[in-house]
């Protein structure tokens, strides 16, 4: 099943989008996560023509949102371009924190910031759940994955070191993140395959490839692993949104490379800087600045576009 949603006040308008995506109906359950939460309800009138270039984001918001950092590959980087050593619980104990999930941004809403806030995107796959017990394994966490999204998180880079230095978490420097027009159930969704989905994801930067990434590839923790870590101590309503943190590709035992040098590029900029600060000893590439146009999309192995495309301008407030 696909679903999407049109504005309409804050929870948005629930659609069921024909499987050739040319229709669509308006259903009984108004919002997204008011289906996820008492379950589908028959349609509300006759199929329409779908519009994909109305839809805002298909859950306006959530219960929560918890974002992981699954390519513990971006994590390394992280640790390696600030001469820090990797601890090695990063490879077996998933990083989380709690985002902002209320508003979810629409696909084609402006990145609104300062420039000297370091505007940054994330291209990341996110699903959600139905209920989650606390102290789940991680098989029931994988029973209870029923949606599959494309999200874009929005990080504010020059805000991070001085928050996480107060010793609690992000909050002035993760706003809200998007999403992409379209949430896909896992019958619908080619390249799943339980745990992770295998997939190409793409960014353009002002229309130049940025990242042309393999999503399946260099997943440390599957999303299952992702669910029960978060599910240890609280339980998990259903319509929580759990995000897979920036794709990563490790290429030949080192840090990707740019598409332009052969590579498969990056899902965020941060990423790129790290590798040019590795290996030049600083950073040139800029976060984003006003006027700047992100594209994300992706894409299933026979070029088949999934989730439809993010598609932001930046603007400052």
């Amino acid at each position: 099943m696909i679903l999407a949603s049109y504005p309409m006040r804050r929870d948005g308008q629930l659609r069921i989008v024909a499987p050739d995506r040319a229709t669509s109906t308006r259903m009984q359950r108004h919002s997204f996560a008011e289906m996820v939460e008492r379950g589908l309800a028959p349609p509300d009138g006759a199929p329409e023509p779908f519009e994909i270039e109305r839809c805002t984001a298909p859950m306006p918001r959530a219960w929560q949102f918890l974002d992981g950092s699954a390519y513990v590959n971006h994590v390394e980087l992280v640790r390696r371009a600030r001469g820090a050593e990797m601890p090695a619980a990063f490879w077996t104990d998933p990083l989380m924190y709690q985002g902002c999930s209320d508003p979810f941004l629409g696909p084609r809403d402006d990145i609104v910031g300062e420039p000297d806030w370091g505007l940054d995107f994330e291209a990341e796959i996110a699903v959600v759940l139905a209920d989650v017990d606390m102290g789940a394994s991680v098989d029931e966490a994988r029973d209870a994955i029923r949606w599959a999204m494309l999200l874009n998180d929005v990080s504010l880079r020059n805000l991070i070191p001085p928050e996480l230095a107060k010793g609690f978490g992000f909050v002035q420097s993760k706003p809200p993140s998007a999403l992409a027009p379209l949430a896909l159930s896992l019958d619908k969704l080619a390249g799943w395959d339980g745990d992770r989905l295998h997939g190409r994801m793409c960014i353009d930067l002002n229309g130049v490839p940025f990242g042309r990434l393999e999503a399946g590839q260099d997943m440390t923790f599957g999303f299952p692993e992702l669910i029960a870590h978060a599910a240890r101590t609280r339980p998990l309503r259903a319509g929580t949104v759990i995000g897979s943190g920036t794709v990563s590709n490790k290429r030949d035992g080192g840090p990707g490379r740019t598409i332009a040098q052969g590579g498969a590029g990056y899902a965020c900029i941060a990423e790129q800087r790290m590798v040019e600060t590795i290996e030049d000893g600083a950073p040139a590439t800029p976060f984003l600045q006003p006027g700047d146009h992100v594209d994300i999309w992706m894409e299933d192995a026979e070029g088949r576009d999934l989730f439809g495309r993010i598609s932001q301008k930046v603007r400052t407030p």
